[in-house]
């Protein structure tokens, strides 16, 4: 009986450990989807990969805005952040930040709630970039067939 609490004890100390190095592709793959979706999305104005990239259901919280929906965002997103002209604002994350939690549905791997911070800069040609806010953010990426979806994004503590 002795044996069977230590292990029990053991394991709870383990668990944690073990589910944190089991998922370093994920970890991985995530990282590199927020990169490639800022990076083209925000920073670029890719817009046509910006809509392949959001779910169709995304619901968008941000503590000084308020809400948006997919639609909102897009618009806002075009009128924003990706203006035609003049100074443009740009996203780079904190690297050290990062933390990712798998989501897991009858054991098959369904989506991830990725946090982290980020940095917010202006950028006018010519000129270096100038630091003009840091937020924390919260994403729900959903796996929908092979593609991730940015589902649900919470942008606070600015």
């Amino acid at each position: 009986m002795k044996k069977i609490i230590l292990i029990l004890l053991l394991s709870a100390f383990f668990i944690p450990i073990q589910a944190q190095t089991a998922a370093p592709n994920l970890f991985d793959q995530l990282k590199v989807q927020d990169s490639i979706f800022f990076e083209r999305g925000f920073n670029q104005c890719d817009m046509a990969y910006l809509e392949m990239a959001v779910s169709d259901s995304l619901k968008f919280y941000h503590d000084k805005s308020g809400f948006q929906d997919k639609a909102v965002f897009m618009h806002n997103t075009r009128q924003y952040i990706c203006p035609e002209q003049g100074a443009k604002p740009i996203r780079k994350r904190d690297e050290n930040s990062l933390e990712v939690f798998p989501l897991y549905k009858d054991g098959k791997l369904y989506g991830a709630i990725q946090n982290g911070v980020h940095r917010f800069y202006l950028r006018e040609t010519g000129k270096e970039d100038v630091l003009t806010g840091t937020a924390r953010f919260s994403h729900v990426w959903l796996l929908q067939g092979d593609q991730w979806k940015l589902s649900v994004v919470l942008s606070y503590d600015h």
